[in-house]
């Protein structure tokens, strides 16, 4: 993991020093740039970091990072752990309801469609997802924010709180209420590809020969699920659940930018954007840090849902 988070953190690194962006006209304006004097332009590349060498500034911020500073957002004039804070606990509550939910659903569609291959539940379970997984995050955020927000008027249409009310006055329900859309959005995308593969498990399972054998000894559908499917179809679906972290993520950012939603996804737009560095490092490593902690504990997982697992690695 450690390697991989080096590994990363190059790669970014090495991505935003190409960025055609140049922070001072996309900051500061060109207009603004042409009524300066040489001083002021070499005081403000200085504090962009402009004309630097890459490996410098990259060795630089990763002695800092390691070290517990993630330095100073350049655009939010904070810190950027302070930044990352409110924008990561904003964002947090969408993710993790839209990791659940998709899992839930794919896992149940997947199941139901498994069992039934070739009926009609079979065929909308796998046309459904197969729009799905064809249909862009953005498209179905500004159709579920036009059919909700505008027609129905029955949700906000953005934000993450109402506009011109303080931040006291805000409570739980007003937090819930604007989440909803956003979360909803994330969840249905994700449903798709854990479904899909469940599904195709589940036809394995049902095929074998051990299922053949328990439906001649008059077992029921649901004992044969219980016994026999569960199993053998909770490691795939659990391997997809956590590698779908990455997928939800990279969801956030346009689901959040349709919806002006202030959390991560919107803060590393802004942050790519305005080449704010320091900001968009700090969030790739974190980002990168959920992915393969998710990885990580699906790998911890394996030996609880199978025992042979477990005991290989006793005997090793």
């Amino acid at each position: 993991m450690i390697l991989l988070v080096i590994g990363v953190s190059i790669a970014a690194f090495l991505l935003i020093s190409a960025s055609p962006i140049d922070p001072l006209q996309a900051n500061v304006g060109q207009a603004a740039l042409g009524s300066m004097s040489q001083e002021q332009i070499e005081k403000l590349q200085e504090y962009w970091g402009v004309g630097q060498p890459p490996m410098e500034r990259y060795l630089a911020w990763a002695g800092d990072f390691i070290r517990g500073d993630m330095g100073t957002s350049l655009l939010y004039r904070q810190s950027v752990s302070a930044v990352i804070a409110v924008k990561l606990g904003n964002s947090l509550f969408l993710m993790i309801t839209a990791w659940i939910l998709s899992g839930f659903f794919g896992l149940v569609l997947g199941i139901i469609s498994g069992m039934n291959e070739g009926k009609f539940v079979d065929k909308a379970v796998k046309g459904y997802c197969l729009v799905i997984a064809s249909t862009p995050a953005f498209w179905l955020a500004l159709l579920l924010l036009m059919i909700f927000g505008v027609w129905l008027k029955v949700l906000p249409i953005g934000l993450s709180v109402p506009i011109g009310v303080e931040a006291s006055g805000v409570t739980f329900m007003d937090r819930l209420r604007h989440a909803i859309l956003p979360a909803v959005t994330l969840s249905i995308t994700g449903v798709s590809n854990i479904a899909l593969h469940t599904r195709e498990k589940m036809i394995d399972v049902m095929e074998s020969e051990y299922v053949l054998f328990a439906r001649a000894r008059g077992e029921s559908r649901w004992s044969i699920l219980k016994n026999h499917g569960l199993r053998n179809i909770l490691l795939p679906a659990m391997t997809l659940q956590f590698a779908s972290i990455s997928e939800i993520f990279g969801g956030s950012v346009l689901v959040e930018q349709v919806f002006s939603y202030p959390g991560l996804g919107q803060a590393a737009v802004t942050a790519g954007l305005g080449s704010d560095v320091p900001l968009l490092m700090a969030i790739t490593i974190i980002s990168a840090l959920f992915v393969f902690g998710g990885n990580f504990i699906a790998n911890v997982l394996y030996g609880i849902v199978d025992p042979r697992i477990r005991k290989g690695a006793k005997e090793r």
